[in-house]
């Protein structure tokens, strides 16, 4: 086996803002460096690293290849561990999931790590990518912080090409999908794969509040299109009202078309939460698990922040013709309701189901921008590169 460089050497680490050294190896971070000290919430700071929508793209001759990582895997305190798993990716279509059983395992309550019971490094092998040259891509678990050690293949490995539309979506939970299982499961990732874009995924569970960092960050980023899913956590936290959501909502817009002032740009509401339609945050979860609204008479309810971001765009449209608005239940509406495994978050049928709606809305013959979405991936299954 042959060791691959992962620092200087052909592997692309796409979807990553930035690359922490550690003594043993990197881990992919999904903001720029200049955040960091930004990120003063403790949650948010275990959201960062936790590498949705990244992967490592390389082409290669190779059958097999093996990956050193150390995972650091989270359990809700009141659910099982979800699984974790790697997705290799062989000519754009073949996928091989290999699940994650070792690393750390930390528990969380209320977003605080509450124990954490200690693991050890592994290696992730995947056989049968074929002797021929092909693109691979290696997509890291978006439910795990990923400490990358050592990459080997049974072959040479060159530099890879990326797709040549990009694609950056901020969002919350709701986008990273913790709960999807594998990362190819994962809705912005889906979509990704299917309308050929290359992914920035900038969704963080419990943390999509419209921070400054965040739209500088997508102001920053090269993007073809971009698409922003906000509200739910808003409520969740009750930590807007509706004097400083609306200004903050058209800041962050404001800020995203310095950098990007003609780019199709599509603002969604939040899909259903039952419990959250007519009542106010902050949102709990109970002894049993369950999220519910506690109803602060004066927080902000979802059909009330769903209308508030309507007509934010709405207020906008006329001077800015390449922006949409998305209502978030066209993805997921009352009828889904049964897939929301805890009250608030769909389980992984409800995940493909929305990247399925969102496809077709978005990226779609019939959807807002078609000519987005009919791209291949831009790179040849076969030949030597």
């Amino acid at each position: 086996m042959l060791k691959v460089d992962l620092v200087n050497g052909p592997v692309t680490i796409a979807g990553a803002l930035d690359v922490e050294r550690t003594p043993n190896g990197l881990i992919p971070r999904r903001l720029p460096a200049w955040t960091r000290p930004q990120l003063t919430d403790p949650y948010l700071r275990l959201m960062v690293p936790r590498p949705a929508g990244v992967r490592l793209v390389f082409r290669t001759e190779a059958d097999i290849v093996e990956l050193d990582v150390f995972v650091t895997r989270f359990r809700n305190a009141y659910f099982p561990l979800f699984p974790v798993a790697f997705d290799a990716v062989a000519s754009w279509s073949r996928v091989i999931s290999e699940e994650v059983r070792g690393g750390d395992v930390s528990v969380v309550r209320a977003g605080q790590v509450v124990e954490t019971e200690r693991g050890k490094p592994e290696t992730i092998r995947f056989e049968g990518l074929g002797t021929s040259w092909k693109d691979v891509e290696i997509w890291l678990p978006q439910a795990a912080i990923v400490e990358l050690r050592e990459l080997r293949a049974d072959g040479i490995v060159a530099p890879g090409k990326l797709p040549g539309r990009r694609w950056v979506h901020y969002g919350s939970s709701i986008s990273h999908c913790a709960e999807a299982g594998t990362p190819t499961d994962a809705w912005p990732t889906w979509v990704a794969r299917q309308a050929g874009l290359d992914l920035t995924s900038l969704a963080f569970a419990g943390n999509c509040h419209l921070d400054p960092f965040a739209a500088r960050t997508i102001r920053d980023v090269p993007a073809d299109v971009v698409t922003l899913k906000v509200g739910i956590n808003v409520q969740n936290l009750d930590s807007l009202k509706e004097r400083t959501f609306v200004p903050a909502l058209h800041g962050f817009l404001d800020t995203v078309r310095d950098g990007h002032p003609r780019t199709p740009l599509l603002v969604v509401s939040p899909i259903i939460c039952p419990t959250a339609e007519d009542r106010a945050g902050p949102t709990v979860q109970d002894d049993s698990g369950r999220y519910h609204a506690t109803g602060d008479a004066s927080g902000l309810t979802l059909r009330r922040i769903r209308a508030l971001i309507e007509d934010v765009v709405a207020a906008r449209e006329e001077h800015d013709p390449h922006l949409r608005y998305l209502d978030g239940r066209a993805l997921f509406g009352p009828d889904d309701a049964d897939d929301l495994y805890d009250g608030l978050h769909p389980n992984a049928g409800g995940y493909r189901r929305i990247g399925e709606r969102f496809h077709a809305q978005v990226f779609g013959p019939s959807g807002l921008w078609p000519e987005l979405g009919g791209a291949s991936n831009g790179a040849s299954n076969g030949g030597k590169p």
